[in-house]
């Protein structure tokens, strides 16, 4: 196992299992490391005016689990990291317990924070784990906020940042910052301030 796989954990938890939050902190922290940043998604008790008593999760997890490690990656070589954990719970998260926990270590503090909000954003967006509210009188499957948005830029054509997103027939410019996260990096020819992707 290459140094970078020890240290990035990624476990999708069966139903029933809490996020044990201590865990994942004590698998970041390490003598070098200046900084751990953390985030931890709870149940609410309420949306738009509902009572919310619980959500449910499903997910296909070999798939699950290699996106997430996927993002951990492209985390890595956004940022200098030192440590990678992320935990998802499948089935019933009541009102006021984690569902999802992200910590990062790195020496110092911008670069985990910056990796724990794209992670957390990235796996929200792009990681195939579904959720169901389920309110006192009903319940709905959801789709994430950032999952939307992606699919609404990917139809439009236009990223947030402006530019064009993969892939339509003409990149016109892709920031440095975002390039290395970018669904078209491998695939985008850079000519003369245009690119073009080539499916």
């Amino acid at each position: 196992m290459d140094s970078e796989n020890q240290k990035t954990l990624v476990e999708i938890l069966e139903a029933d299992i809490k996020v044990d939050i201590a865990k994942y902190i004590n698998f970041v922290s390490n003598p070098q490391s200046g900084a751990i940043a953390t985030f931890s998604g709870t149940t609410r008790d309420t949306f738009e005016g509902k009572t919310v008593v619980e959500l449910r999760y499903e997910a296909y997890v070999p798939m699950a689990e290699r996106q997430i490690k996927s993002i951990c990656s492209s985390a890595r070589s956004s940022w200098s990291l030192e440590a990678i954990a992320v935990a998802h719970r499948l089935g019933s998260v009541p009102v006021g317990e984690t569902s999802v926990f992200v910590a990062i270590s790195s020496v110092h503090r911008d670069d985990a924070l910056d990796a724990c909000k794209y992670v957390i954003d990235e796996l929200k967006a792009s990681v195939p784990i579904f959720k169901k509210e389920v309110y006192s009188n009903g319940e709905v499957w959801k789709e994430n906020r950032e999952f939307l948005e992606r699919k609404d830029e990917y139809s439009s054509g236009i990223s947030a940042a402006g530019g064009r997103v993969c892939c339509g027939s003409k990149v016109k410019e892709v920031p440095a910052a975002k390039e290395k996260k970018s669904c078209c990096v491998n695939k985008t020819k850079v000519r003369d301030e245009e690119a073009e992707c080539t499916s």
